[in-house]
C-alpha cells in the first residue's frame, strides 16, 4: 500500500510538488504541438502516436516543423534532426542510472521518462530518495499530461489559432528557469549557464535542430570541468608553514 502524502519525508513532498508543477507547465504545452502536428499535415491519430512514442518535446516540434516546411519528402532531414535533438536524452539515462537503482527492468522502465524535466527536477534535489521521488513523478506525470493535451490540441485544431498567443510556449522555459535559479550561487555555476545559453542562441538559426543543443551541452562540460571561476582551495595550517 502505497504511502499517504504526510508519510512521506519532507524532502520527498518537495520534490512531489516540483514535479506536478513542472508537468502541469509543460503538459499545457502539448496542446501547442498537437496543433502544430494537425496543421503540418499530420493526421490525429499520427500527431498522437507521435507523443506516445517518441515523447521528446523537441524532437516532435523539429520533426513537424521539417515536414510542414517540406511535405513528406522532407521525412528522412526531420528524423535526422530529431534523432540530434534526442542525443541529448542518452546522457541525461547515464546520470540518471545510478539515481533510479535497481536491475535492468527498472532502468528499461525508466528509460521513456527519462527528458530534461525529469532529469531537472531530479538533480534539483539533495536527498537520495528525494531524486527519485522528483524523477518518477515528473516523468509519469508530464507522460500522462503531454499526450492528453496533443489530444485535445490536435482535435481542436484550427479553432486554436496560433497556440504561441497564449504563452504556453514559456511554460516550460519558466518552469526550467525557476529550477535552476536556485543553483546558481557560484560564479562558476553562472558561468556554464551564460556560456551555454550563448553558443546555443548564436549557433540555432545556423545549424540544424540538435546541433546546438548538442555543441551548448560541450561548452558547459568544458566550462565546468576547469572550474576556471572557482578560487583554489586553502587547507588549513597552509599559513603557519610559511
Amino acid at each position: 500500500m502505497p504511502p499517504s502524502y504526510r508519510e512521506i519525508p519532507p524532502e520527498s513532498r518537495r520534490a512531489l510538488r516540483q514535479g506536478l508543477a513542472v508537468a502541469l507547465a509543460t503538459s499545457a504545452y502539448g496542446i501547442s504541438f498537437g496543433a502544430l502536428g494537425v496543421a503540418s499535415g499530420l493526421d490525429i491519430w499520427q500527431t498522437c502516436v507521435l507523443s506516445l512514442l517518441m515523447f521528446t518535446g523537441g524532437s516532435q516540434f523539429a520533426f513537424v516543423g521539417v515536414i510542414a516546411a517540406g511535405g513528406l519528402a522532407a521525412a528522412p532531414a526531420a528524423i535526422a534532426s530529431s534523432a540530434l535533438l534526442g542525443v541529448r536524452n542518452v546522457a541525461y539515462g547515464m546520470r540518471m542510472s545510478a539515481i533510479i537503482g535497481g536491475g535492468f527492468w527498472r532502468k528499461a522502465l525508466a528509460a521513456p521518462f527519462t527528458i530534461d524535466e525529469s532529469a531537472a527536477v531530479a538533480l534539483a534535489q539533495t536527498q537520495p530518495h528525494a531524486r527519485r521521488w522528483g524523477f518518477w513523478v515528473t516523468g509519469v506525470g508530464i507522460y500522462a499530461g503531454w499526450n492528453l493535451s496533443t489530444l485535445l490540441g490536435a482535435l481542436l485544431g484550427d479553432v486554436l489559432g496560433d497556440p504561441r498567443a497564449y504563452g504556453l510556449d514559456a511554460a516550460a522555459a519558466a518552469a526550467f528557469l525557476a529550477l535552476l535559479w536556485p543553483r546558481l550561487r557560484g560564479r562558476q555555476a553562472v558561468a556554464v549557464g551564460i556560456a551555454a545559453a550563448i553558443v546555443a542562441t548564436a549557433l540555432t538559426p545556423a545549424l540544424m535542430p540538435g546541433i546546438p543543443v548538442l555543441l551548448a551541452a560541450v561548452v558547459a562540460i568544458v566550462v565546468g570541468w576547469f572550474n576556471w571561476l572557482v578560487p583554489p582551495v586553502r587547507h588549513a595550517g597552509a599559513e603557519g608553514e610559511r
